[in-house]
């Protein structure tokens, strides 16, 4: 079946961006989970990666969950606006 054709270009709706920033906060704060997991495992100069990862992550995670949209800001509109002055008949009578 086919899709019907939008006749405007809108932004992300607020509540699938809002989806989207938490996907991606989640999925960066699983991996600090892990970074801190990986704390008690390893030795020496080691523990020194996943302390810095849970460290500098939740930083990370904000600046990239809150990074705005990658859509259209600009909405289309069909046909052209016309402006209208004062005194002046839009209709030339």
């Amino acid at each position: 079946m086919k899709q019907p054709q939008s006749i405007t270009a809108l932004a992300e709706s607020p509540d699938a961006e809002r989806r989207r920033r938490m996907t991606k906060y989640f999925i960066a704060m699983a991996v600090r989970v892990g970074c801190i997991m990986l704390c008690f495992f390893l030795h020496g100069w080691w523990l020194l990666l996943p302390i810095v990862g849970a460290v500098v992550l939740p930083y990370v995670a904000v600046v990239f969950a809150n990074i705005g949209s990658t859509g259209s800001e600009n909405v289309l509109r069909p046909g052209a606006v016309v402006p209208v002055r004062r005194g002046i008949d839009p209709a030339g009578e």
